[in-house]
């Protein structure tokens, strides 16, 4: 097996015309094509169909973020116009306070035509609730890739509804197009409800409350959790060997009670996209964390790239999921938690050994990402013949493009 590090990139080239890429969603979300891969057949089905696949007694889980309105534009007095997107809130950290926040608050952010921007307060006027309100940003140190930049607004109304009056979707960059009211609607879930998110998770867009009824009927539970998208998803891979690329930290928050629904169902679940499969995969390591150091803070929970490829387990034995989710949850027991807050930056590459995931919904990624790493990973590098059907049969690619039921 090749060291996951010196995996090249190129390895996982193929050819994505411009027309395969789905500018727009289907009229219908779970009209789409749905293509079925078990255990090395390939087929294809209508989406709405998924229930019919799905073992009666198993565990889907779904990630309930919201995308916010993370584009900010604001035009100086000399006319240049400037982009900040949020990524990441600095002050307060914590994603639910922040859009709670009135009259301050901090962000990291990128911003667009900086040069424009080499000193000073930009300023805008927008109308909320029909009152006048002045929005002010203040741009502050570097850190890392981004900006720290401070928001300072007046009427007394929460940040949340700052961003809803004034921020703008923000869609994909390859979807080359700007962002048009349908968006607001189409690339949020159904069943979208936490506000963080500057990407959808996309594999949950073909959902209907049709489907998740269907899903009910046939006797498959149903859980939630949350993994806020950064704006790193769409990072391509420069270097030659993945060890070059530095993956994005993301934050997420899983109930107890969703740790102890996964230890009732043997820690197998059906994952609902891959930042489903990022979260339930980095829970196991954060649960050999606190065996390993039961003093651990949330914070110091965080799963580092490639922590799992180096974990080694200080008694020498593999601990089985259950067992390492029944620690994370005496963890949290024990410190009363209802909800772990935490982060992952966990990279899933061919050589990884999936613990909890065993089947995976998922749409078709681009090439060289590390999201199509992490599909290789699961199908034990037999994506070829996912994608080569894929483009020989009309599906449709990326986040506004079908989707993909695997079962390794």
């Amino acid at each position: 097996m090749i060291d996951p590090k010196h995996i090249h990139i190129s390895d996982y080239q193929y050819p994505l015309p411009d027309e395969r890429i789905a500018k727009f969603p289907i009229a219908q979300r779970d009209h789409s094509k749905l293509l079925v891969y078990r255990h090395g057949e390939v087929g294809e089905d209508v989406f709405y169909h998924l229930p019919d696949y799905l073992p009666k007694g198993s565990l889907m889980v779904f990630n309930n973020t919201k995308v916010i309105q993370a584009r900010m534009h604001f035009r100086k007095s000399t006319g240049a116009l400037i982009e900040v997107f949020l990524l990441e809130p600095a002050e307060p950290s914590d994603y639910e306070l922040m859009f709670q926040t009135s009259g301050h608050c901090a962000w990291y952010c990128l911003v667009g035509n900086l040069k424009k921007w080499k000193e000073g307060t930009l300023e805008r006027e927008i109308t909320i609730h029909q009152s006048p309100v002045t929005v002010k940003a203040t741009r502050g140190p570097i850190h890392g890739t981004s900006h720290r930049i401070d928001f300072e607004w007046t009427g007394g109304v929460s940040f949340a509804e700052v961003i809803d009056a004034m921020g703008e979707l923000p869609i994909p960059p390859y979807l080359n197009r700007e962002t048009q009211e349908s968006d607001k609607t189409t690339y949020q879930t159904v069943y979208s409800k936490i506000k963080g998110s500057v990407a959808a998770p996309t594999a949950g867009l073909h959902f209907t409350d049709q489907v998740l009824q269907a899903i009910d009927a046939a006797g498959i539970d149903r859980e939630e959790l949350t993994l806020h998208v950064g704006a790193g998803t769409f990072k391509p891979v420069k270097s030659e060997e993945i060890e070059g690329h530095e993956m994005h930290t993301e934050f997420i928050s899983v109930r107890r009670s969703t740790i102890q629904k996964l230890i009732s169902h043997d820690a197998s679940a059906i994952a609902v996209g891959t930042t489903s499969v990022r979260t339930l995969e980095s829970l196991y390591y954060m649960g050999l964390k606190v065996m390993q150091n039961p003093d651990l803070s949330e914070e110091q929970l965080h799963v580092a790239q490639w922590e799992p490829y180096e974990i080694v387990n200080s008694e020498k034995r593999i601990v089985n999921s259950v067992e390492a989710l029944k620690a994370l949850a005496a963890w949290m027991d024990a410190r009363g938690l209802e909800v772990l807050h935490s982060s992952t930056q966990i990279i899933i590459a061919p050589g990884y050994d999936y613990k909890i995931v065993k089947m995976l919904v998922t749409n078709f990624h681009q090439p060289q990402s590390t999201l199509l790493l992490l599909v290789s990973a699961f199908v034990k590098g037999d994506w070829r013949k996912i994608y080569d059907y894929a483009l020989a049969h009309d599906f449709r690619f990326l986040s506004y493009g079908d989707s993909s039921l695997l079962i390794p």
